[in-house]
């Protein structure tokens, strides 16, 4: 690994464990054995860094798929690849804390990372304007009904997918956060499909 990554590695536990406010340049340096020289040679200020660790760890990554050819059914299943692996991702930098660390980061995140909110925004209305084409290509396909209204259904689609953090609110491991959000889809399919 390289010092850059290792600064990184260590501030993530640091920004997980504390505010951006309450971490300084001074706790960094002593966490990671360097002066605050060599930070600075990697890194020009606190807001650098932080932006180095939210774009390593709050990583939700495009659900890739094929619209044309894919079913819904298919991209429920890409659904739910992808959310364990993100969720996989962002809970294994630190054992033991609680998601409401996690939370707080995504809080400071949309504070302190300027463009951090203007880009997930474009994200997920990128995510959502998908999964209505995939709605319409599965409503010609005659998969599912056509008396939907597919924004809407797209939005919704959407909300239980990222609504994955409820369960780990409430203390399921990973697993059974999953198998909550399969069992969402495989309602939500049952609604819609013919």
């Amino acid at each position: 690994m390289d010092t850059r990554e290792y600064i990184i590695d260590k501030a993530i536990s640091l920004f997980l464990t504390n505010s951006y406010e309450a971490v300084s340049i001074s706790d960094i340096s002593n966490a990671i054995g360097f002066t605050k020289g060599a930070l600075y040679h990697h890194f020009k200020n606190k807001e650098e860094l932080f932006k180095a660790v939210i774009d390593k760890c709050l990583v939700i990554r495009e659900i890739e798929f094929n619209v044309e050819a894919g079913t819904l059914l298919e991209f429920s299943e890409a659904c739910l690849n992808n959310a364990k692996q993100t969720l996989q991702i962002l809970f294994n930098y630190t054992q033991g804390l609680e998601v409401i660390n996690y939370l707080s980061l995504i809080a400071d995140s949309f504070r302190h990372y300027p463009g951090f909110a203007d880009q997930k925004i474009t994200f997920m209305s990128a995510e959502t304007d998908k999964i209505r084409n995939i709605l319409i290509k599965s409503i010609e396909r005659g998969e599912i009904r056509s008396d939907i209204n597919t924004s809407l259904i797209a939005q919704s689609y959407y909300s239980i997918m990222i609504g994955t953090a409820a369960p780990i609110l409430q203390n399921q491991s990973i697993e059974q956060a999953i198998t909550n959000l399969r069992g969402q889809l495989d309602q939500m399919y049952l609604l819609l499909r013919k």
